[in-house]
C-alpha cells in the first residue's frame, strides 16, 4: 500500500492529481493482499439464532456455500470491519449482506462479543485457521426475527437445534475450526445443556 505524501505545491481548493476512492475504508484486491501479509485484520462473525419468548435459543442458522474449490461447506455470517466503521455497523452490514434485508437482526446492546477467535494461516496455533491471513474475529450470537434469504455466495441458511449445530458432525462441515466457535458462542448464552 502506498502512502501519499502531501504535495508542497498544492493549495487548498485545488483538486489533487490522484483520483479519490469512493469508499476510502475499502481496500483494492492488491492492497488487501499486501495488508493480509503484514497485519492481522479485524473481523466480526455472527451466529444467527431464533429465540423463544424467554430468550432461550431454539434454532441456530448456519450458511451453506460452495468454497473456492467447489466443495459444499457451512459457515457463519462474517466479514471485515472497515476503517472508520463501528463494530455494530460492521455486524449489521454483514448480517444484511449474508441473510438479506428482511432478516431483522436484534443486535446486542453491548459491543462485548460472546467470544473471540484468532485465525492463523498456519494450523495448530489455535483451533482456527484461515490460509489467507492472520485475523482476529469478534463473535456475536445474534437473534434474527425475520425471513432470511441468503445473498452473496451463500446458497441457503439451515436452521437446526442448538445441540445439532454444536455436534461434531456439523462442526466438521464448518471451515477453519468454526465448529469450535459455534460451541463456544452457544455455550456463552446458555444454549447448550
Amino acid at each position: 500500500m502506498s502512502v501519499r505524501t502531501p504535495d508542497p505545491d498544492w493549495t487548498p481548493g485545488e483538486e489533487p492529481d490522484v483520483p479519490q476512492p469512493t469508499n476510502p475504508g475499502w481496500l483494492s484486491d492488491l492492497e488487501l493482499a499486501e495488508v493480509r501479509g503484514r497485519l492481522p485484520l479485524l473481523y466480526v462473525e455472527a451466529v444467527p439464532v431464533r429465540v423463544d419468548g424467554l430468550g432461550q435459543v431454539t434454532e441456530v442458522g448456519l450458511l451453506l456455500r460452495a468454497n473456492t474449490v467447489g466443495e459444499m461447506t457451512r459457515t457463519l455470517v462474517s466479514g471485515r470491519v472497515m476503517y472508520g466503521e463501528t463494530v455494530r455497523d460492521a455486524l449489521f452490514r454483514h448480517l444484511e449482506k449474508d441473510l438479506g434485508p428482511m432478516a431483522f437482526p436484534l443486535l446486542p446492546a453491548s459491543p462485548v462479543p460472546a467470544t473471540v477467535a484468532e485465525y492463523f494461516p498456519m494450523p495448530g496455533i489455535t483451533p482456527f485457521t484461515d490460509e489467507r491471513q492472520h485475523a482476529v474475529s469478534l463473535v456475536y450470537v445474534v437473534p434474527v426475527t425475520g425471513t432470511c434469504e441468503p445473498r452473496q455466495d451463500a446458497l441457503e441458511v439451515s436452521w437446526m437445534p442448538p445441540e445439532e449445530a454444536a455436534s461434531r458432525a456439523v462442526g466438521d462441515e464448518l471451515e477453519g475450526g468454526r465448529g469450535v466457535l459455534v460451541r463456544r458462542a452457544l455455550a456463552s448464552v446458555g444454549a447448550l445443556r
